[in-house]
Protein backbone atom coordinates (compact mmCIF):
# COMPACT_ATOMS: atom_id res chain seq x y z
CA UNK A 1 0.00 0.00 0.00
CA UNK A 2 1.40 3.43 -0.96
CA UNK A 3 2.05 5.86 1.80
CA UNK A 4 -0.61 8.53 2.06
CA UNK A 5 0.40 12.17 2.22
CA UNK A 6 -0.25 13.98 5.46
CA UNK A 7 -3.18 16.37 4.90
CA UNK A 8 -2.38 20.05 5.39
CA UNK A 9 -5.01 22.25 6.99
CA UNK A 10 -4.68 26.01 6.47
CA UNK A 11 -6.11 28.22 9.21
CA UNK A 12 -6.40 31.69 7.67
CA UNK A 13 -7.10 34.61 10.01
CA UNK A 14 -8.03 38.22 9.70
CA UNK A 15 -6.23 40.09 12.49
CA UNK A 16 -7.98 43.23 13.78
CA UNK A 17 -11.17 42.24 15.58
CA UNK A 18 -10.40 38.55 15.04
CA UNK A 19 -7.27 37.82 17.07
CA UNK A 20 -7.02 41.28 18.61
CA UNK A 21 -9.67 43.71 19.90
CA UNK A 22 -9.80 46.92 17.87
CA UNK A 23 -7.36 48.08 15.21
CA UNK A 24 -3.63 47.56 15.69
CA UNK A 25 -2.88 51.26 15.17
CA UNK A 26 -4.84 51.95 18.38
CA UNK A 27 -2.27 50.20 20.58
CA UNK A 28 0.45 52.81 20.74
CA UNK A 29 0.81 54.46 17.35
CA UNK A 30 -2.23 56.74 17.44
CA UNK A 31 -1.36 57.78 20.99
CA UNK A 32 2.23 58.50 19.91
CA UNK A 33 1.05 61.02 17.30
CA UNK A 34 -1.15 62.74 19.89
CA UNK A 35 -4.54 61.70 18.57
CA UNK A 36 -7.48 59.65 19.75
CA UNK A 37 -8.57 56.58 17.75
CA UNK A 38 -11.91 58.07 16.71
CA UNK A 39 -10.17 61.25 15.55
CA UNK A 40 -7.57 59.33 13.53
CA UNK A 41 -10.09 57.10 11.76
CA UNK A 42 -12.41 60.02 11.01
CA UNK A 43 -9.53 61.87 9.35
CA UNK A 44 -8.66 58.74 7.39
CA UNK A 45 -12.27 58.36 6.23
CA UNK A 46 -12.36 62.04 5.25
CA UNK A 47 -9.30 61.56 3.05
CA UNK A 48 -10.88 58.53 1.38
CA UNK A 49 -14.26 60.17 0.79
CA UNK A 50 -12.82 63.53 -0.20
CA UNK A 51 -10.46 62.00 -2.76
CA UNK A 52 -12.68 59.01 -3.69
CA UNK A 53 -9.69 56.94 -2.67
CA UNK A 54 -8.96 53.57 -1.08
CA UNK A 55 -9.62 53.49 2.66
CA UNK A 56 -6.49 51.39 3.08
CA UNK A 57 -4.20 53.77 1.19
CA UNK A 58 -5.81 56.68 3.04
CA UNK A 59 -4.97 55.31 6.49
CA UNK A 60 -1.44 54.46 5.34
CA UNK A 61 -0.92 58.01 4.07
CA UNK A 62 -2.32 59.45 7.29
CA UNK A 63 0.05 57.29 9.35
CA UNK A 64 2.95 58.49 7.23
CA UNK A 65 1.98 62.18 7.39
CA UNK A 66 1.16 62.26 11.10
CA UNK A 67 4.31 60.39 12.07
CA UNK A 68 6.39 62.91 10.15
CA UNK A 69 4.61 65.81 11.90
CA UNK A 70 5.26 64.18 15.27
CA UNK A 71 8.92 63.54 14.47
CA UNK A 72 8.42 59.78 14.54
CA UNK A 73 10.44 57.71 12.10
CA UNK A 74 8.58 54.79 10.60
CA UNK A 75 11.13 52.03 10.21
CA UNK A 76 10.40 48.32 10.38
CA UNK A 77 11.70 48.20 13.93
CA UNK A 78 9.41 51.12 14.88
CA UNK A 79 6.37 49.31 13.50
CA UNK A 80 7.41 46.18 15.38
CA UNK A 81 7.76 48.20 18.57
CA UNK A 82 4.18 49.41 18.20
CA UNK A 83 3.13 45.87 17.30
CA UNK A 84 4.52 44.56 20.57
CA UNK A 85 1.87 46.63 22.35
CA UNK A 86 -1.06 45.08 20.48
CA UNK A 87 -3.48 43.27 22.78
CA UNK A 88 -4.79 39.79 21.97
CA UNK A 89 -8.01 38.02 22.84
CA UNK A 90 -8.13 35.47 25.65
CA UNK A 91 -6.33 32.26 24.78
CA UNK A 92 -4.70 33.47 21.55
CA UNK A 93 -1.16 33.03 22.92
CA UNK A 94 -1.77 29.34 23.65
CA UNK A 95 -4.14 28.70 20.75
CA UNK A 96 -1.55 27.75 18.17
CA UNK A 97 0.23 25.12 20.24
CA UNK A 98 -3.09 23.54 21.21
CA UNK A 99 -4.38 23.40 17.63
CA UNK A 100 -1.05 22.18 16.25
CA UNK A 101 -0.95 19.40 18.83
CA UNK A 102 -4.52 18.39 18.06
CA UNK A 103 -3.74 18.27 14.37
CA UNK A 104 -0.71 16.03 14.98
CA UNK A 105 -2.83 13.71 17.11
CA UNK A 106 -5.17 13.32 14.13
CA UNK A 107 -2.43 12.87 11.55
CA UNK A 108 -2.92 16.36 10.14
CA UNK A 109 -0.42 19.18 9.66
CA UNK A 110 -1.84 22.59 10.60
CA UNK A 111 -0.47 25.80 9.09
CA UNK A 112 -1.48 29.31 10.12
CA UNK A 113 -1.74 32.36 7.84
CA UNK A 114 -2.68 36.01 8.34
CA UNK A 115 -4.82 37.75 5.70
CA UNK A 116 -5.22 41.32 6.94
CA UNK A 117 -5.68 44.94 5.97
CA UNK A 118 -3.40 45.83 8.87
CA UNK A 119 0.36 46.23 8.66
CA UNK A 120 2.74 43.31 8.20
CA UNK A 121 5.52 44.91 10.26
CA UNK A 122 3.22 45.59 13.20
CA UNK A 123 1.96 42.01 13.17
CA UNK A 124 5.60 40.87 13.05
CA UNK A 125 6.10 42.69 16.35
CA UNK A 126 3.36 40.76 18.16
CA UNK A 127 4.04 37.81 20.44
CA UNK A 128 2.38 35.42 17.96
CA UNK A 129 4.24 36.44 14.78
CA UNK A 130 6.37 33.28 14.77
CA UNK A 131 3.24 31.11 14.56
CA UNK A 132 2.41 32.10 10.97
CA UNK A 133 3.77 30.48 7.85
CA UNK A 134 3.03 33.73 6.00
CA UNK A 135 1.62 37.13 6.91
CA UNK A 136 -0.28 38.66 4.01
CA UNK A 137 -0.98 42.29 4.93
CA UNK A 138 -0.19 45.91 4.03
CA UNK A 139 3.37 47.17 3.91
CA UNK A 140 5.49 50.18 3.02
CA UNK A 141 8.47 50.63 0.71
CA UNK A 142 11.57 51.72 2.64
CA UNK A 143 14.46 53.96 1.57
CA UNK A 144 18.18 53.31 2.07
CA UNK A 145 17.93 54.64 5.63
CA UNK A 146 15.24 52.07 6.35
CA UNK A 147 12.43 54.63 6.64
CA UNK A 148 8.96 54.18 5.10
CA UNK A 149 8.52 56.39 2.05
CA UNK A 150 5.62 54.92 0.07
CA UNK A 151 2.94 52.21 0.29
CA UNK A 152 4.23 48.92 -1.04
CA UNK A 153 1.18 46.66 -0.56
CA UNK A 154 -2.38 47.77 0.17
CA UNK A 155 -4.82 44.98 1.08
CA UNK A 156 -8.52 45.80 0.96
CA UNK A 157 -11.41 43.36 1.37
CA UNK A 158 -11.34 42.23 -2.27
CA UNK A 159 -7.54 42.10 -2.51
CA UNK A 160 -7.64 39.63 0.38
CA UNK A 161 -9.18 37.01 -1.90
CA UNK A 162 -6.03 36.71 -4.03
CA UNK A 163 -4.10 35.41 -1.05
CA UNK A 164 -6.52 32.52 -0.62
CA UNK A 165 -5.60 31.32 -4.10
CA UNK A 166 -1.91 31.76 -3.33
CA UNK A 167 -2.27 29.64 -0.19
CA UNK A 168 -4.21 27.14 -2.27
CA UNK A 169 -1.28 26.80 -4.70
CA UNK A 170 1.52 27.15 -2.15
CA UNK A 171 2.66 30.58 -3.35
CA UNK A 172 4.10 32.76 -0.59
CA UNK A 173 5.18 35.76 -2.67
CA UNK A 174 2.98 38.86 -2.49
CA UNK A 175 4.44 40.12 -5.76
CA UNK A 176 3.68 37.01 -7.79
CA UNK A 177 0.91 37.50 -10.33
CA UNK A 178 1.89 34.77 -12.76
CA UNK A 179 1.90 31.43 -10.97
CA UNK A 180 -1.29 32.26 -9.11
CA UNK A 181 -3.13 32.62 -12.43
CA UNK A 182 -1.70 29.52 -14.06
CA UNK A 183 -4.01 26.57 -14.54
CA UNK A 184 -3.23 23.74 -12.14
CA UNK A 185 -4.84 20.37 -11.59
CA UNK A 186 -6.76 20.14 -8.32
CA UNK A 187 -4.65 17.18 -7.19
CA UNK A 188 -1.49 19.26 -7.55
CA UNK A 189 -2.67 22.18 -5.42
CA UNK A 190 -0.82 22.26 -2.10
CA UNK A 191 -3.83 23.06 0.11
CA UNK A 192 -7.25 22.34 -1.43
CA UNK A 193 -10.01 24.76 -0.46
CA UNK A 194 -11.86 22.03 1.49
CA UNK A 195 -8.78 21.99 3.76
CA UNK A 196 -9.07 25.72 4.53
CA UNK A 197 -10.63 27.35 7.57
CA UNK A 198 -11.16 31.11 7.35
CA UNK A 199 -11.71 33.15 10.51
CA UNK A 200 -12.85 36.76 10.38
CA UNK A 201 -14.91 39.22 12.37
CA UNK A 202 -17.01 41.22 9.97
CA UNK A 203 -18.38 42.28 6.64
CA UNK A 204 -14.95 43.18 5.20
CA UNK A 205 -14.15 39.45 5.41
CA UNK A 206 -17.25 38.42 3.45
CA UNK A 207 -15.55 37.89 0.05
CA UNK A 208 -13.00 35.52 1.63
CA UNK A 209 -15.64 33.81 3.74
CA UNK A 210 -17.84 33.23 0.69
CA UNK A 211 -15.01 31.90 -1.47
CA UNK A 212 -13.76 29.44 1.15
CA UNK A 213 -17.28 28.21 1.90
CA UNK A 214 -18.26 28.04 -1.77
CA UNK A 215 -15.27 25.84 -2.61
CA UNK A 216 -15.92 23.39 0.22
CA UNK A 217 -13.91 24.91 3.04
CA UNK A 218 -15.21 26.28 6.33
CA UNK A 219 -15.72 29.93 7.29
CA UNK A 220 -16.11 31.09 10.86
CA UNK A 221 -17.32 34.53 11.95
CA UNK A 222 -15.96 35.47 15.37
CA UNK A 223 -17.47 38.18 17.54
CA UNK A 224 -16.86 39.91 20.85
CA UNK A 225 -19.97 39.17 22.96
CA UNK A 226 -19.57 42.59 24.60
CA UNK A 227 -19.91 44.30 21.21
CA UNK A 228 -23.56 44.21 20.15
CA UNK A 229 -22.79 45.46 16.63
CA UNK A 230 -20.22 42.73 15.99
CA UNK A 231 -22.54 40.11 17.47
CA UNK A 232 -25.34 41.18 15.14
CA UNK A 233 -23.00 41.14 12.13
CA UNK A 234 -21.95 37.56 12.92
CA UNK A 235 -25.55 36.44 13.31
CA UNK A 236 -26.47 38.09 10.01
CA UNK A 237 -23.60 36.34 8.21
CA UNK A 238 -24.78 32.98 9.55
CA UNK A 239 -28.40 33.73 8.67
CA UNK A 240 -27.35 34.67 5.13
CA UNK A 241 -25.34 31.44 4.90
CA UNK A 242 -22.11 33.29 4.21
CA UNK A 243 -20.35 31.43 7.02
CA UNK A 244 -20.59 27.91 8.43
CA UNK A 245 -20.24 28.87 12.09
CA UNK A 246 -20.15 31.82 14.48
CA UNK A 247 -18.31 31.84 17.79
CA UNK A 248 -17.17 34.29 20.49
CA UNK A 249 -13.58 35.60 20.39
CA UNK A 250 -12.53 33.14 23.09
CA UNK A 251 -9.56 30.99 22.09
CA UNK A 252 -9.00 29.25 25.39
CA UNK A 253 -8.75 25.47 25.64
CA UNK A 254 -12.22 23.91 25.63
CA UNK A 255 -13.88 27.04 24.17
CA UNK A 256 -16.54 26.84 21.46
CA UNK A 257 -13.96 28.23 19.02
CA UNK A 258 -11.58 25.37 19.75
CA UNK A 259 -14.38 22.78 19.60
CA UNK A 260 -15.44 24.00 16.15
CA UNK A 261 -11.92 24.06 14.70
CA UNK A 262 -11.03 20.65 16.14
CA UNK A 263 -14.25 19.18 14.70
CA UNK A 264 -13.40 20.61 11.28
CA UNK A 265 -9.92 19.09 11.50
CA UNK A 266 -11.55 15.73 12.26
CA UNK A 267 -13.81 16.13 9.23
CA UNK A 268 -10.92 17.02 6.93
CA UNK A 269 -9.03 13.94 8.09
CA UNK A 270 -12.01 11.66 7.50
CA UNK A 271 -12.76 13.23 4.10
CA UNK A 272 -9.12 12.70 3.10
CA UNK A 273 -9.24 9.04 4.10
CA UNK A 274 -12.53 8.45 2.26
CA UNK A 275 -11.17 10.14 -0.88
CA UNK A 276 -8.11 7.86 -0.77
CA UNK A 277 -10.29 4.78 -0.39
CA UNK A 278 -12.38 5.75 -3.40
CA UNK A 279 -9.40 5.59 -5.75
Amino acid sequence: MSRRKTPIVALVYDFDGTLSPGNMQEFGFIQAIGKKPQEFWQESDDIASGQDASNILSYMKLMFDEARKAGIKLRREDFKRFGAQVELYDGVLQWFSHINAYGRSRGVKVEHYINSSGLTSMIEGTAIAKEFKRIFACSFIYNEEGEAVWPGVAVDYTAKTQFLFKINKGILSVRDNKKVNESQAEDNKRIPFPNMIYMGDGETDVPCMKIVKMFGGHSIAVYDPANKKKTNVARKLLRQQRVNFITPTDYTEGSRTMQIVCAIIDKIRIDTELAALSK
